[in-house]
């Protein structure tokens, strides 16, 4: 039986990682994928998704207009869809892979951040939590140690930015993932 799987977790985690290692274990029994990454997302060239360790691969891009479940359905050959950075999907797009689940039976897995900079969740990853049936923690660890649950952004200085857009693509030069206790006091955002 398929399901709808949401990896989630901070920064540097190793979300993508994942991601390559599933599409990897696909591929060498001879099952055929489908990666997805967001358009917006260009840092090693468009449709590329690379990992923090320097894996990468060639991926479809999408934007907030693709339509997952129609894709799906004409596609051919398709044993599992994966999707990096699910943050960015919207909600309807996040209903369209739930639906390649429930109608396709296809599996579908999907790796993203739980929340932005400021500790609020992101569009696509509110409706995984919400419809998700496999909701998955990788963890990762706070300067201090801790379960690092939080991203905060930072400037080319190292100095904490609280205010900007929701969305602005970077790696390790632009956030670092911290404890939600070291997000409160390093960010002096607080709920």
């Amino acid at each position: 039986m398929a399901s709808l799987y949401f990896y989630y977790a901070a920064m540097n985690a190793g979300k993508t990682t994942s991601l390559l290692q599933t599409d990897h274990n696909y591929h060498e029994r001879g099952m055929g994928t489908v990666i997805f990454t967001n358009a917006i997302d260009t840092r090693y060239g468009k449709g590329i998704i690379c990992s923090r360790i320097g894996l990468q691969k060639n991926a479809m891009t999408y934007d907030k207009d693709f339509d997952f479940f129609c894709y799906a359905k004409g596609a051919k050959n398709i044993s599992c869809v994966l999707v990096d950075e699910a943050q960015f999907l919207t909600a309807k797009q996040v209903d369209q892979l739930s639906d390649v689940v429930d109608f396709l039976n296809i599996p579908v897995l999907t790796y993203g951040l739980r929340t932005d900079f400021q500790g609020n969740s992101f569009e696509g990853s509110q409706r995984l939590l919400a419809v998700a049936d496999i909701i998955v923690e990788l963890k990762t660890v706070c300067f201090c140690g801790k379960k690092a649950t939080m991203n905060m952004r930072i400037d080319e200085n190292g100095n904490k930015i609280t205010k900007g857009e929701q969305i602005e693509i970077g790696g390790n030069e632009k956030y670092i993932s911290v404890c939600r206790k070291h997000f409160k006091t390093e960010t002096k955002i607080r709920k």
